[in-house]
């Protein structure tokens, strides 16, 4: 006999868990962050999540293939947590810099995950309307699509690499992290001008930023570099048009 086909989501349970509710896969990603927030990456698995969950630790595969596939689930999370509530305000300059602030912060509120998935394509609903509101921002703010997609390319990657080196800061034991800190007082301030002297010069700047994250004033560098490109670009159509009206 011909096998029967089995819809993927009939094969979801529907049965209450041992607690009483029926799972659903926003109920399963919330609980692995909370499980990678209490416990680091090490304590996420299949058994401890069903454990959590109050259900058969063989339930969490009728949703996610693997723990690799529950990995992306949980970077498009991310994403759909920095998209809640965000409005356009039809600035593409504003857009990005408020869509990029939220992404990064949302990423540090969950270094644990951050971790595991800032360097991930998913290709999920949630990620792909991330992609969509920056080049929508893009396109309408009079970038042509190739440079548009290149300002994207550094825009998304920027904002990604920031949130994992900083939220890989943060997983770091608290001993580790408030001995890394330390050192721009501890070491840089006391190097002597005659070895290291521009060191020297900016040892007191260096301890001011150093343990704060670069991302905002990154990210500011990005947008100026984008509306002073965008500014050429304008004045050469402009001037284009101008010498085609005179022919």
């Amino acid at each position: 006999m011909p096998k029967s086909v089995v819809a993927e989501a009939d094969r979801r349970r529907r049965r209450p868990t041992k607690q009483g509710v029926v799972l659903t896969e926003q109920m399963i990603v919330g609980t692995a962050l909370r499980m990678l927030r209490e416990h680091g990456a090490a304590g996420l698995s299949a058994r401890r999540l069903g454990l959590a969950l109050g259900a058969d630790p063989s339930t969490v595969y009728r949703y996610y293939r693997n723990m690799d596939e529950l990995t992306l689930a949980l970077g498009d999370e991310l994403m759909r947590l920095a998209l809640a509530e965000f409005q356009p305000t039809g600035d593409w300059r504003e857009d990005l810099y408020l869509l990029g602030m939220r992404i990064h912060r949302v990423h540090l509120e969950h270094p644990q995950a951050a971790v595991l998935t800032a360097s991930r394509v998913s290709g999920r609903a949630n990620e792909l309307a991330a992609d969509e509101v920056i080049l929508a921002a893009l396109r309408a703010g009079g970038f042509p699509d190739r440079v548009a997609v290149r300002i994207y390319h550094v825009f998304i990657d920027q904002v990604l690499a920031f949130a994992a080196l900083d939220a890989a800061s943060l997983v770091l034991p608290a001993r580790a992290l408030e001995s890394d800190q330390r050192v721009w007082e501890a070491t840089y301030e006391h190097l002597s001008a005659r070895t290291h002297p521009n060191l020297a010069a900016t040892a007191t700047l260096l301890a001011d930023r150093m343990n704060d994250s670069a991302y905002p004033a990154a990210l500011t560098m990005v947008l100026d570099s984008a509306a002073a490109e965008l500014r050429v670009l304008k004045t050469l159509k402009a001037a284009s048009g101008s010498r085609d009206r005179r022919r």
